[in-house]
């Protein structure tokens, strides 16, 4: 069965309560942007390009309900429509500052509904029917545009760390989750991992379980297992020993991670513990690769120094949750005896904590960026050459796996006009063989 991350059809919202994972599968109506804002901040649903889909469709599921006359219609004009749209995307963004995938969605709404208020014949509803179509397309080009990425980077490992090897099996390091879960199918730096699987040339993946939410032990090893892919669960801390034991008899060539923000010159932004393992890779001599999308990289930001880090509650890392297991000592397998998620406390009794959600590693430590439009690397002066994928002018398909040629640029999303009547589920999902 095909795990399902995001199920959306028009007027309708679902998402997989992530905060419930791996044990239980449990999904929920998103009916409101309140309901995303909520979603989003609590952690239910996580990961940045899964973030600004689901915030962009909360809207979409109220505009589609008032284009059907379900509910009374908030706004009386076009102008009233685009404000009322504005206000609510605003608001969304607040919910994660710094995944910079839920401003750059909003941004590129807000234009969408402002030509649609501008024209001479609006109303209202033009306007909602205009968002409602690019929402709509948001969810569609994300998965798309993760399958580039994963076969993009794939090629670029395999290229790059085992140029002289015929049929050669890589094995992979990964940290946090940037899988189907973290966005709306297929995934970015697990894509890549896919990928490589795909193509049989996937020895081993090998996942932090990334505290403190343990998203890695959660909801990477989730989907791994529920894959089929070749993979070991390891701490945080055992990181350095892995690289050092088992790189040359594993041929562990690379680390692969997510982003929530790219800079302008290259420092990035992703689940904190990241920059511990770029450091690293750097000491081990393992490539180190930051796997996004293009919105993912925000020229505004200079350096990682002016990106906001978000802070979460201390509680978080002196408390842990999860159902109580009974487990067989011999067998080593578990009996869920509660079906809700239990809280214990690990640390002493009024210890203080530090939580920051994110860390920034440098741009010196990064050997290559890879998204939906090729592999991003640095010039002989150590700086990122982003024209490579902000001057697209071809439409290229990404290389398949392992082909020598230089990986070629893709253009952003083509816009389809799709009709408001008789309009398709649109489910985003994840599957080792393929999202459809």
């Amino acid at each position: 069965m095909t795990l399902q991350a995001i199920k959306y059809s028009r007027g309708k919202l679902e998402i997989l309560d992530q905060l419930r994972l791996p044990h239980q599968e449990v999904y929920f109506d998103i009916k409101t942007p309140q309901d995303a804002w909520h979603a989003i901040k609590s952690m239910q649903v996580r990961g940045a390009p899964a973030i600004a889909i689901v915030a962009a469709l909360s809207i979409a599921v109220r505009s589609a309900h008032w284009l059907n006359g379900q509910g009374e219609m908030m706004a009386a004009t076009a102008r009233d429509s685009a404000v009322l749209i504005n206000g609510q995307l605003d608001y969304l963004v607040t919910s994660r500052p710094t995944a910079v995938n839920l401003a750059d969605a909003a941004a590129k709404l807000k234009a969408v509904v402002s030509t649609a208020a501008n024209k001479s014949d609006a109303d209202s509803r033009a306007v909602l029917a205009a968002y409602l179509l690019a929402a709509e397309r948001m969810l569609v080009d994300d998965v798309q545009d993760n399958e580039r990425i994963g076969k993009h980077g794939a090629a670029w490992v395999l290229r790059n760390t085992t140029p002289n090897v015929s049929n050669p099996m890589v094995s992979v390091l990964t940290h946090c989750n940037t899988g189907s879960l973290a966005t709306a199918g297929y995934g970015t730096a697990l894509g890549v991992i896919r990928s490589l699987h795909s193509s049989n040339s996937l020895r081993h993946v090998y996942y932090t379980e990334t505290r403190p939410y343990n998203q890695g032990a959660r909801l990477t090893g989730y989907e791994l297992i529920h894959d089929g892919l070749p993979a070991t669960l390891i701490t945080d801390s055992m990181a350095a020993a892995l690289m050092r034991t088992k790189a040359r008899s594993e041929n562990l060539t690379a680390v692969i991670v997510g982003a929530d923000r790219v800079a302008a010159n290259g420092d990035t932004a992703n689940k904190v513990g990241t920059y511990t393992l770029a450091i690293l890779a750097k000491h081990h001599g393992l490539k180190f690769l930051v796997a996004a999308p293009r919105t993912t990289v925000d020229m505004t930001t200079k350096s990682g120094a002016d990106i906001v880090i978000e802070e979460r509650p201390e509680i978080e890392v002196v408390n842990l949750k999860g159902p109580v297991v009974r487990t067989n000592v011999f067998s080593g397998e578990k009996e869920i005896i509660t079906d809700s998620n239990e809280e214990i406390c690990i640390a002493a009794r009024n210890t203080r904590a530090w939580n920051p959600a994110f860390d920034v590693t440098p741009a010196e430590l990064i050997d290559g960026i890879i998204t939906e439009h090729g592999v991003v690397e640095k010039d002989d002066r150590g700086v990122f050459q982003w024209d490579k994928i902000f001057d697209v002018d071809l439409l290229d398909e990404a290389p398949e796996v392992g082909e020598p040629k230089r990986l070629n640029m893709l253009p952003d999303g083509v816009t389809s006009q799709v009709p408001l009547n008789n309009q398709p589920s649109i489910t985003a999902t994840a599957s080792v063989l393929g999202h459809r």
